[in-house]
């Protein structure tokens, strides 16, 4: 039930692009509206798991072609001037929705009542299927959006296209931007735009590139990682777990401050300047917080361990008092005197009973982390996807690149657990540290400056 929707999130961005491109942009966004819909109806009412799976698999198909087509949308209706901005805009409205759902879940568990065993049951009904009302508002709102001119344009709908640019732009900016329109999409070598085409022309090769490393590199610095073991990672500092969830939801807060701030910004200051101070804040903040643990020790008091039965204390005899350095050492000595199956389920507690750090040093690692990305690799990399492809690749182009971000993803979170288990605290945030350092040197060299331009500007300056 919970990896469903991830794959078929990936799924929906691989497809979602060249069915754009068929069909259109406005129409595939509702239909991906209606399966919201769907999928948050039948959440609410499924009488089996494997409807549930069925209808969080919708959801997620829905999110994977929402996460490609939005900015591809809003960067070909968009005035060059603010383009930055108003795709930056999908970007808040993905950290705000995570928010609401965090609080609206917390608000309905509070509101629980202790009596009412059939609401406490099926509250998770409730949680699903609120998002039926919002869908259905999306839903209805999308009908009035106009079509993309480029769409129209390349499926032969000059008129209806100019009309249209003359409505958003008005005559002068319109006309421009329209004879810009004509002279792409009439070039010569680019009448088709399947995934084999996309590869297989030359002169899209070193914007490939860097749409693939900047795919990458907003994942592989630890983004999901950090925000979905948030309240793991701050339980590891042994503040408790109500002071965790606290902190995680300053987290939240965090991100959705830093956002906003990138989107005022963004067209002020460019594309690239955000990412490459971006990607310092956030190597700094990953080695803050990896020096925060490489200075943590270890040390059990089994007398005070509650929720230790006799017997567990005796196999821990040998640990009572003594001082890790590490937390591969301390956990390979108590992994030694335990089951199996009790390690697995008290190693957090074990962890946060014996762990002695600098708790805000953590904190301010992981926050500094969280406002360095949503100021740089959160906003900023959709929008130079959405900008730097040529108008008749764009849809399939952000398809690919959009599936290669959701898998690397995917895999993050897989392996971050494995990391922290094998490699340890320390070594785990280094790792992140090391992968944006590699980033930002790659992209300094690379990545050039595309704001203020028309995508027809950014698509001839990126093939010369």
């Amino acid at each position: 039930v919970v990896s469903s929707p991830a794959f078929s999130a990936m799924f929906a961005m691989l497809i979602s692009g060249r069915l754009s491109d068929r069909y259109g942009r406005k129409n595939i966004l509702i239909a991906i509206a209606f399966l919201y819909a769907v999928s948050a109806l039948l959440s609410a009412i499924t009488p089996s798991a494997n409807l549930l799976i069925v209808a969080r698999m919708l959801g997620g198909i829905a999110f994977g072609g929402a996460l490609v087509l939005a900015p591809v949308y809003i960067a070909e209706i968009a005035p060059p001037a603010s383009r930055g901005r108003m795709v930056s805009i999908q970007q808040l409205n993905i950290v705000l929705g995570f928010s609401v759902a965090y609080f609206s879940n917390y608000l309905l568990l509070k509101n629980a009542s202790a009596d009412d065993l059939i609401f406490q049951m099926d509250v998770w009904r409730v949680m699903l299927g609120i998002e039926f009302f919002p869908a259905i508002i999306y839903f209805a709102l999308l009908f009035f959006i106009p079509k993309s001119p480029r769409w129209l344009y390349m499926k032969g709908k000059k008129d209806t296209a100019k009309k249209l640019l003359g409505e958003l732009f008005g005559t002068e900016e319109s006309r421009e931007q329209f004879s810009a329109i004509e002279q792409s999409l009439t070039a010569k070598g680019e009448v088709k735009s399947g995934i084999k085409d996309l590869f297989g022309n030359k002169k899209l090769h070193a914007i490939l590139w860097i749409a693939f490393i900047l795919g990458i590199l907003q994942q592989i610095t630890g983004i999901n990682a950090i925000f979905f073991y948030a309240t793991s990672i701050f339980e590891q500092t042994g503040i408790g777990t109500d002071a965790s969830f606290a902190q995680a939801v300053l987290v939240g807060i965090i991100n959705v401050i830093f956002t906003v701030v990138a989107m005022v910004v963004i067209d002020r200051f460019g594309r690239r300047p955000l990412l490459l101070v971006g990607l310092v804040g956030i190597a700094l903040s990953m080695l803050i917080t990896s020096y925060g643990f490489s200075k943590a020790t270890y040390t059990l008091s089994l007398e005070e361990l509650t929720y230790l039965t006799a017997e567990e204390k005796t196999q821990l005899t040998v640990v009572d008092g003594i001082t890790y350095s590490s937390d591969l050492a301390f956990k390979a000595v108590v992994k030694e005197q335990l089951s199996p199956q009790v390690y697995r389920a008290k190693e957090s507690e074990l962890i946060q009973s014996a762990i002695q750090v600098n708790p805000y040093l953590i904190l301010v690692g992981i926050l500094g982390f969280v406002a360095s990305f949503a100021l740089s690799l959160g906003p900023v990399m959709w929008v130079l996807l959405s900008e730097i492809f040529p108008n008749r690749f764009r849809g399939i182009a952000i398809s690919v690149v959009g599936f290669v971000n959701s898998f690397t993803s995917w895999v993050i979170q897989f392996v971050f657990p494995i990391e922290l288990a094998t490699l340890g605290n320390t070594v785990t945030y280094a790792l992140f540290a090391g992968f944006a350092i590699l980033g930002w040197v790659y992209l300094y060299r690379k990545l050039p400056e595309t704001k203020g331009k028309s995508l027809e500007e950014l698509e001839q300056q990126f093939q010369q």
